[in-house]
């Protein structure tokens, strides 16, 4: 149901995947800012704070795939118009 709303106000497989690797290169930029202007401990916990998000991108960008795949018309194995032709 979340999956479908999402894809209903625009959101794509594509989108997720992007924001994921954003966050894991949004996880590093943390990091190394916190590190040099807090404790390392509060900088560990920022990076792996924003290092969370990646797997629930990927995990939404899984779910968006599959939901825009069965979404897709199948072709017919044997359409009517070729059958009438013959």
């Amino acid at each position: 149901m979340i999956v479908k709303k999402l894809h209903e106000t625009g959101v794509r497989s594509e989108h997720a995947y992007l924001a994921a690797t954003a966050s894991i290169g949004l996880s590093l930029l943390s990091w190394l800012t916190s590190s040099r202007n807090e404790s390392l401990e509060r900088a560990d916990r920022w990076g792996i704070f924003v290092g969370e998000w990646a797997p629930t991108f990927f995990g939404l960008g899984l779910a968006l795939a599959n939901y825009e795949e069965r979404e897709q018309p199948t072709p017919n194995a044997f359409p009517i118009q070729a059958i009438h032709a013959a």
